[in-house]
């Protein structure tokens, strides 16, 4: 049975991640979706608020599960019994940040590989930066986060400012 993790903040969860999750789950028979805790990151919405978004809006897809860490990416996998982590790319400045990620994991848990998914090309411009930047100045988010989740990333921007 083929497993991949697919980390990230997801703060919040873009249609962008939303495709590079259903891509992945057609590619291997589970796909684990991890909210990783960057201790260096001040995020909008909680760790579990934002399992909480993913989970709904990944329902449909059957082989996705949603969870946690606050470890290392690469211990994790070794605790998933996980050999792959799927990534996706926007632009040439992720790659070269992903790939020194990729590498430090390989360093850590040889046993760990790094696939990169490059974006479709209506999500390149998209990050969750820009989601909560558009949501505070109260612009049409239909375009950049699932329709399941709009509501709450109006609300959390309507309380951050």
């Amino acid at each position: 049975m083929s497993k991949a993790i697919y980390p990230g903040s997801f703060d919040p969860v873009t249609n962008g991640h939303l495709n590079i999750i259903e891509r992945a789950a057609k590619t291997f028979d589970e796909l684990i979706v991890c909210v990783m805790i960057n201790a260096e990151k001040h995020p909008v919405f909680s760790s579990e608020e934002r399992v909480e978004l993913i989970r709904r809006v990944t329902k449909h897809i059957p082989n996705v599960t949603v969870t946690q860490s606050s470890g290392l990416l690469a211990e994790f996998a070794r605790e998933q019994n996980c050999g792959v982590v799927v990534k996706g790319l926007r632009a040439l400045s992720d790659f070269e940040h992903e790939f020194q990620m990729a590498l430090i994991n390989k360093k850590i848990n040889p046993e760990l590989d790094t696939m990169f998914l490059t974006a479709s090309q209506k999500y390149t411009f998209l990050s969750s930066s820009v989601v909560k930047e558009l949501a505070g100045y109260g612009a049409d988010l239909t375009p950049f986060v699932p329709c399941e989740i709009i509501e709450d990333v109006r609300a959390r921007a309507m309380r951050s400012e």
